[in-house]
């Protein structure tokens, strides 16, 4: 059996692109069984309109990373392009600065529940979709020295709000979670298999 035959015939007609290096993201649509490659392009513009809520913040910049490579795309190729915030309080929290941005965020997180967005585009030279998940997180009462310990070993820095769910801090902080564990990780797993399988019927 050859690679095409082991690989999942999901979207016919396609090469398959994912727009990001991140490992979570690169495992989790690997998990689907389809074949792809990843492609990215350095320095696009992630800004985003100060009157955007919630939902609309992760759609929009994940619409201008799918934007950016229109250009470069074939007539036969998909891009699929992510953005992925946490959301508490109306407050958008990015990825941490430093050790005591990482530190006050996870402070902030500490004791109640907050809410992970991740917005998806997938583009074709003729065709965009858009959606977004949601995913509420509810996190348990944590001390300073929890805290200091997980941003010192895990060095969350490239992570949305400080945190991986899949790391230590998910172990011992995440009491329960609304929605799909996969979208906490960064992508919203079923719901882009499900988009996938009606792509060519929208």
């Amino acid at each position: 059996m050859d690679a095409e035959q082991r690989s999942l015939r999901l979207v016919e007609g396609y090469k398959v692109i994912l727009a990001s290096n991140s490992p979570r993201r690169k495992e989790l649509l690997g998990g689907l069984g389809i074949d792809f490659e990843v492609r990215t392009l350095q320095g696009i513009d992630e800004s985003y309109p100060g009157n955007l809520k919630g939902e609309e913040i992760p759609i929009y910049i994940s619409g201008k990373k799918a934007e950016a490579y229109l250009s470069t795309i074939a007539e036969d190729e998909m891009v699929i392009t992510a953005d992925t915030i946490v959301y508490d309080a109306g407050q958008v929290l990015g990825k941490p600065a430093n050790r005591e941005d990482a530190i006050n965020m996870l402070r902030q997180l500490s004791g109640h529940a907050h809410d992970v967005i991740t917005g998806v585009s997938i583009v074709t030279k003729q065709k965009t979709i858009q959606f977004a998940s949601v995913s509420k997180v509810h996190f348990t009462t944590l001390t300073d020295e929890e805290i200091t310990y997980y941003v010192d070993h895990f060095k969350p820095f490239d992570k949305a709000g400080a945190y991986g769910i899949q790391e230590w801090i998910g172990y011992v902080a995440v009491t329960s979670i609304e929605g799909s564990y996969f979208n906490v990780m960064g992508l919203p797993i079923q719901r882009l298999y499900t988009e996938l399988k009606k792509f060519e019927n929208t």
